[in-house]
């Protein structure tokens, strides 16, 4: 018998894992879900940042039995009906990535900055992901793919 039952991308999955094991570990090798990366595992980067109730958390130190009955999106469940999310588009048409590692927490930790601020000012936007890593980018091309995401809103 399943563990947990977990909401994830709007449907339900049955998890046979402890109550211990981090949300990205059953995101990434359960459930086949690798959009959410590992990068530092002690929630300090930003690779594997997943949305739990709207709001951006780290999926590397967030046990999953803390989560019955809490939607949770990932990177993989913001297209809708074969449309990319606004930010993700953003991040196609302004370069927002090089290596893409850092790309799907940027984009979800977005996701929240945009809802909490429809049209935050360059500084809101690199507080906003400043707790995200990126060793490619040097963050401008982050910050016009956000600006890009909030006008398209």
């Amino acid at each position: 018998m399943p563990a947990f039952t977990l909401r994830i991308n709007g449907a339900s999955h049955q998890i046979d894992g402890a109550a211990g094991d981090t949300l990205l570990t059953v995101l990434r090798y359960e459930l086949g879900l690798t959009g959410s990366k590992y990068g530092c595992g002690a929630g300090l980067c930003g690779a594997c940042t997943v949305l739990v109730a709207g709001a951006a958390v780290r999926s590397c130190t967030l046990p999953v039995g803390s989560l019955a009955g809490k939607p949770i999106t990932t990177i993989e469940g913001l297209a809708a009906d074969g449309q990319l999310h606004p930010l993700q588009e953003g991040f196609w048409e302004e370069h927002g990535l090089q290596c893409g590692f850092c790309t799907p927490g940027m984009i979800m930790t977005a996701v929240t900055l945009l809802k909490d601020n429809p049209n935050p000012s360059e500084r809101e936007i690199r507080e906003g992901i400043s707790g995200n890593f990126c060793r490619c980018t040097g963050y401008q091309h982050i910050v016009n793919a956000i600006q890009h995401a909030a006008k398209k809103r």
